[in-house]
């Protein structure tokens, strides 16, 4: 016998509830509870992972200079405080501009306090889902910033061959 304390009761509550779900998105282990800016390509590389194995896709890999696109989109939309594909540059732009050549999709969220909200967000709309679940992408790269009043902005930005999407 042992003694289930609230926060236990919580844990084992909250994931009964997660399990029940269609959607499949592991909770981050503790080390991954850095805060927003502070969070390394690790870390980052690890939760989307783990999203994309519990959801049966293959893992990818962190790639710096779709890094440098997100951070580019997620700092513009935290200056203008507006969550958006296009702020006055495409993606194709941001993503050519930071040396990258190949196809791409993105992800934006805003309000979200950490990774793995943003990530559940992402997971509960069909369009970021299949972004971020999809199998012809091979690597990503992920920024935050925040804006007034401290709100955070998220961009991921997921990359591959163009030859993936010639059917």
């Amino acid at each position: 016998m042992f003694d289930l304390t609230r926060r236990g009761f919580l844990v084992i509550g909250a994931t009964a509830a997660l399990a029940a779900c269609s959607t499949t998105i592991p909770v981050l282990p503790k080390a991954a509870a850095s805060t927003p800016e502070n969070l390394t390509d690790a870390e980052i590389l690890t939760a989307i992972n783990a999203v994309r194995a519990a959801n049966g896709a293959p893992a990818w890999a962190y790639n710096p200079r779709l890094e440098d696109a997100a951070r580019s989109q997620a700092r513009l939309m935290a200056q203008k405080n507006t969550l958006s594909h296009d702020l006055g540059t495409t993606l194709r732009e941001r993503v050519t501009a930071a040396g990258y050549l190949g196809a791409v999709g993105e992800n934006v969220a805003k309000g979200y306090t950490n990774l793995q909200g943003a990530i559940e967000g992402w997971m509960n709309s069909s369009g970021h889902r299949s972004t971020l679940l999809s199998s012809k992408f091979t690597e990503f790269g992920l920024a935050v910033a925040r804006g007034p009043g401290g709100k955070l902005y998220w961009a991921m930005i997921a990359g591959g061959s163009f030859q993936a999407w010639i059917q």
